[in-house]
Parts: structure tokens; sequence; C-alpha cells
């Protein structure tokens, strides 16, 4: 059974895991998310957490890529799996950094492809919110909050550059008041 030690390999800055027999490095890197911002005739989507972390807060559908797919389909897949959702993306909303989990989220902006949604196995349920009724104090993450300050601001006009972290969590290091992230 290989030995993993944290251990600086010749020619690198930092510290990595490497094998204690063969000088293997085991790179540890971050996670990318994917998700929308999906608004239907003015009111967008959130799907009540079904699962840790978070379970019973309300969510964008977004979740990790998976391996041999791209953030399109990554996206497309996290809103059926969330809430059955087939979606039609608009563009890029979004690029977050979140240094403190190592996550770097990819959030586009979207409408329905077709008709209908539910709760997926991993939403409790799925609503559409009207911007005045939306459960801020309930949101699961900061960044959700980034997101849809983000997708209220595009409203009515083409996508630009990808909105980023706000100045005031730059590194996405800040977790939200009162969580225990």
């Amino acid at each position: 059974m290989a030995s993993f030690v944290r251990t600086i390999p010749e020619g690198d800055d930092r510290e990595r895991l490497t094998c204690a027999d063969c000088g293997f490095v085991a790179y540890e890197n971050p996670k990318i998310v994917v998700g929308s911002v999906v608004a239907v005739d003015g009111q967008v989507m959130l799907c009540r957490r079904a699962i840790e972390p978070r379970r019973g807060f309300w969510t964008l559908p977004a979740g990790y890529m998976e391996m041999a797919e791209t953030v399109e389909e990554g996206a497309r897949r996290e809103a059926w799996e969330e809430a059955r959702a087939r979606i039609a993306l608009e563009g890029v909303l979004a690029v977050y950094s979140i240094a403190r989990i190592g996550q770097v989220q990819v959030i586009f902006r979207a409408g329905l492809a077709e008709p209908g949604f539910e709760a997926g196995p991993e939403s409790l349920e799925v609503r559409l919110f009207d911007w005045a009724e939306i459960p801020w104090g309930e949101i699961a993450f900061p960044s959700v909050h980034w997101a849809l300050r983000r997708w209220r601001e595009s409203l009515g006009a083409p996508l630009g550059a990808p909105a980023t972290n706000p100045p005031e969590d730059a590194r996405g290091t800040s977790p939200m008041e009162g969580s225990a992230l």
C-alpha cells in the first residue's frame, strides 16, 4: 500500500501529497460546480435542498461536474436531477471562485426548453419566485445570492462578460452569516 506524505516535490513551490515510495504526486485541484439561474416569465426557479450541506435551504439547480461532460451538459444535467427541468442555456452569467472550499462555479442564465418541472431526488421542492418573494434568509450559499443579483442586473440585456466575486469577497472566503460553512 502506497504511503503518501505532504512534501514539496522537486521543481514545485508548494506542498503536495506525494508517494513516499515512488514519488507520484497526487494533485489536489478545485472542483467545478455548474448551475443555472432559470427564469420563467420573470420568476426564478429555486430548489429546496434535500441533502447536506444546507438541507432545507434554497439554492439554484447546480452541482459538481462529472467526468467527460462539458460545463453546458453539466448545467443541463443538474437542472434535470434537481428540478426535473429541461433547460435552454442563454450563456454564462457568472464565474465565481470559492477558494475556502476549493470550488470554481460556472453559472448560466437559462430558461425552460420545455414546460414543466418538479422536485428531483436531491430537492424537497422546486418553486418559481418573484423577485420580492425570494426567501433571502433561507438561501443556502453566498454564491446563490451573488448569482441571483447578477441575473436581476442582466434582465433584458444581452449577456456581457460573466460576473465574478463581489469585491468584498474576491476570493470566496467569507461564509454566510449564521452558517456553519
